[in-house]
């Protein structure tokens, strides 16, 4: 009998959630503001949540990561189709102030997005970064057959 009790691995969906979040008011704070001061800012969170992305992208295995990149494509462009009906329009229709509705959209436009383009990015980067499948040597070289080309 072990005397060890078994404990689940924890998740790293916080770190997704942290970028998403870092991402959302980056990207609010991008569209709302004119100062550079604010602009720095935003940009510094986006910084943070790629860095976050790319530490959830280490954590798990590639099908999560494609099933979370594809996942937060549609989601995208299911926020994505709000934008052709009009913002206002939806706030206007939506319980609640405009404004809130307008900015939560925005929010969550710009989540989904960065998040599924970091997502995506780094899923390439670990697929151009795989190993090739190893070819069956040519038994001419094991035979000492030379090739057609000569070598000097």
């Amino acid at each position: 009998m072990h005397d060890v009790i078994p404990t689940t691995t924890s998740s790293d969906r916080s770190l997704l959630a942290a970028s998403l979040a870092c991402f959302a008011v980056a990207g609010v704070g991008n569209v709302a503001v004119d100062t550079v001061e604010l602009t720095l800012g935003a940009t510094a969170l986006a910084i943070v949540g790629v860095y976050c992305v790319a530490r959830y992208a280490q954590s798990v295995d590639r099908r999560t990561l494609a099933g979370t990149s594809l996942g937060l494509w549609l989601a995208f462009l299911g926020v994505a189709g709000s934008h052709a009906v009009g913002l206002e329009t939806i706030g206007s229709v939506a319980p609640g102030p405009t404004l809130v509705t307008v900015v939560a959209l925005t929010a969550v436009t710009w989540a989904t997005l960065l998040a599924a383009a970091a997502t995506t990015t780094f899923l390439g980067f670990r697929e151009y970064g795989s190993p090739a499948p190893a070819e069956e040597p040519d038994e001419a070289m094991f035979d000492g057959e030379t090739s057609d080309y000569s070598t000097r």
